[in-house]
């Protein structure tokens, strides 16, 4: 026993610490079971985690073309780029929640290389479209174009901003020509997450700036545009019932399309919810579903999570959707599937009713459709006002038993004199 105690104290001793610092993470296994494709990359490996693999190969020859034209218009040698890297080999293993065994120091300082500069180049290339080579088969075949950006906002395909920003500016430092006057790591990059991200996730477009310094990588930016907006009073949810759309509106409720650019920013006041308009495509959930990771497991307040629950909630069956698309708060996209979409991502959602940023909303909501009177108001309208003609035949029909009132009226008082 001496000696296998002897044995495991070694192997604790060898133990490297874990950094404080790191922001990229693996999805646990059960979860990856559950929705493999919404974690794996389909074209493209970006950082260590999925580097290699067999399926992934192609794009490695697609990122030197892209290393290559990089290099062409600055005077930087490789190896300066290669040793900057390796000066902060540390600093960047410890953005990566576990040790990355698969790959020694070159292979790791190689591999940052190729894949920042892929991703700096790329877009370069979008921000400046007549660095755009005859050969490109992203920016010249645009199917392909469109199914790579997917890959960008995975979980665990993500490389640290700051080692994009650091070998921008480097490679800025001696250039050929001024080929990148006025241009920053945080112009390119902004800009093309304006034209990519906001019609599947609304946000302020401002936001990206303000927040790229602090940013760790691209999920991390998109989920401190998001918590922007929530600085709501918490009460504790007593009732977890949240009703759905339809029962709202029989309950007397309005809905309107939010004003806010933020898509989390839900309000009710005056018996109209708002809700800002969203737009469901086929990456929609995706996309939803690694945020959502990387907010619960990097420790963020769960606003994105709350979000998710609200609406799965409110939008719990096809005739919630309608009710929204006819209110022109859902676009049209890939509305059949909505509920389910909500529902499948509401599975790894935790409710907290003492801290749900909705709380005050729901609340508010149950209280107001209780009340007789917005019930007997709306059945009133949707009933016997739901249309013009309705609304007409009703008005003569009150007409009519008025007049037949006051005719009975006048003969009781002719019988009586």
């Amino acid at each position: 026993m001496e000696k296998l105690a002897d044995s495991l104290s070694g192997k604790l001793e060898t133990l490297r610490p874990l950094s404080k610092e790191c922001s990229i993470y693996r999805v646990p296994e059960p979860k990856r079971c559950l929705h493999p494709s919404h974690y794996t990359p389909q074209m493209v490996s970006i950082g260590p985690f999925h580097h290699g693999k067999e399926e992934l190969k192609a794009m490695e020859e697609h990122k030197r073309r892209y290393l290559k034209c990089f290099l062409q218009r600055t005077k930087v040698r490789m190896a300066r780029f290669l040793a900057f890297i390796k000066d902060r080999e540390v600093e960047l293993r410890n953005c990566y929640a576990e040790i990355i065994h698969n790959l020694q120091s070159d292979e790791f300082v190689t591999m940052v290389l190729v894949d920042a500069v892929f991703l700096i180049e790329f877009f370069l290339r979008n921000y400046k479209d007549n660095l755009i080579t005859d050969d490109d088969r992203f920016f010249r075949k645009p199917e392909l174009y469109y199914v790579i950006r997917y890959d960008f906002y995975l979980l665990e395909n993500q490389l640290p901003l700051f080692i994009l920003g650091d070998l921008f500016n480097l490679a800025n430092t001696a250039t050929y020509d001024d080929l990148y006057k006025n241009v920053s790591i945080v112009s390119i990059t902004c800009f093309f997450l304006r034209a990519d991200i906001l019609a599947v996730l609304p946000i302020d477009k401002n936001l990206l700036e303000i927040h790229f310094s602090e940013a760790k990588h691209f999920l991390d930016l998109l989920i401190l545009c998001l918590q922007q907006s929530q600085s709501r009073p918490q009460i504790v949810l007593k009732d977890l019932n949240i009703p759905g759309v339809k029962e709202l509106h029989q309950g007397g409720i309005k809905f309107k399309s939010g004003s806010s650019e933020c898509l989390l920013d839900i309000k009710f006041n005056n018996g109209i919810l708002e809700i800002p308009s969203l737009t469901v495509y086929r990456r929609t959930e995706r996309l939803f579903r690694n945020l959502l990771d990387f907010e619960s497991m990097h420790g963020y307040t769960r606003y994105f999570n709350d979000y998710i629950i609200m609406m799965c909630n409110l939008i719990s069956s096809p005739k919630d959707a309608e009710l929204l698309i006819e209110n022109e708060i859902i676009g049209l996209g890939y509305t059949e599937t909505l509920p389910a979409i909500f529902r499948s991502l509401d599975e790894e959602c935790i409710m907290d009713k003492s801290n749900f940023q909705y709380s005050g909303i729901v609340t508010n909501l149950q209280s107001y459709r209780k009340l007789p009177w917005h019930k007997w108001n709306t059945t009133l309208k949707q009933n016997y006002f739901n249309t013009s003609w309705a609304s007409i035949s009703v008005i003569a029909a009150v007409i009519l038993l008025l007049l037949t009132v006051i005719q009975t009226v006048c003969s009781l008082i002719e019988r009586i004199a």
